[in-house]
């Protein structure tokens, strides 16, 4: 099991400047194994010879876009292995967006503190490492016996969440790349939890949910909406249609955990 110590670290940051200020900064909160990259052809290249833990990525390099890099990353098995950090204070959605779905583990502004720093790592460690008290998140439930299915149409992102679950102790999945897929799916199996992308082609994780809540027999199976969408009359439309609870995107495993207590503990009536 890693620890910021153990850590091995890959920066991608064109301004040698920016690159010293997340190298000191990440010396202040223990990391001894920091390595620099200018582009992310460069670094791509390297992670083939001597894989990194973490990889913290400008938006704007040389040669692509941090989207790009971690999508690229994604393409190959053994990233999943590797968190991805994005440091950038850019806010257009077009290119934050792509991050999001690829698997970003956190989303850091510049410039940042010591503290947000040691916020994102704590996030990348939750990533990388099993949950030591996965059998005890909820009391009188094993989470190993427990069937999700994952419905989500970027596969980076459900490789991304299926491994912050199994993480916690969850083993049985089951994947669906939009609504309208998962419709069939949960029309034939038996699930304990439905977790859900927000924005997907054929239906949405809104259209999925009222599906689910008016029509299948799986009627009350508690839902988790995973999404990157902001827009605040959406998001209530979503928890009117029945979800049980929604996390952002890129989000935190202890999150993830807290909202599954929630969900998951049988009620008292």
């Amino acid at each position: 099991m890693a620890n910021i110590t153990e850590l091995s670290v890959f920066v991608v940051e064109p301004s040698a400047t920016q690159a010293q200020f997340i190298r000191t900064r990440l010396q202040k909160v223990g990391v001894l194994l920091c390595t620099i990259f200018n582009t992310g052809t460069e670094a791509l290249a390297a992670m083939h010879e001597n894989r990194p833990d973490v990889v913290f990525s400008s938006m704007h390099l040389p040669d692509m876009t941090g989207g790009d890099l971690v999508a690229r990353m994604r393409e190959e098995e053994w990233s999943s292995h590797i968190a991805f950090i994005l440091v950038s204070s850019e806010s257009n959605p077009r290119y934050l967006e792509p991050v999001r779905q690829s698997g970003s583990c956190a989303l850091l502004g510049k410039p940042f503190t010591v503290e947000q720093l040691k916020k994102a790592l704590v996030t990348a460690l939750d990533y990388l490492n099993p949950d030591n008290n996965k059998e005890e998140i909820i009391d009188g439930m094993s989470l190993e016996n427990i069937k999700v299915l994952l419905v989500d149409d970027s596969r980076s992102a459900r490789i991304y969440i299926r491994r912050v679950l199994a993480n916690l102790g969850i083993q049985h999945f089951t994947e669906a790349e939009n609504g309208k897929e998962a419709v069939g799916i949960i029309d034939q199996h038996f699930f304990d939890l439905v977790v859900t992308d927000y924005n997907m082609p054929e239906m949405d994780g809104r259209e999925l949910t009222e599906y689910i809540r008016t029509q299948s027999w799986q009627s009350t199976v508690p839902i988790l909406m995973v999404s990157s969408e902001s827009n605040q009359s959406r998001l209530a439309a979503v928890e009117q249609a029945g979800v049980s609870g929604v996390c952002d995107k890129p989000f935190e495993s202890a999150m993830v955990k807290g909202l599954l207590q929630k969900m998951l503990r049988p009620s008292d009536d």
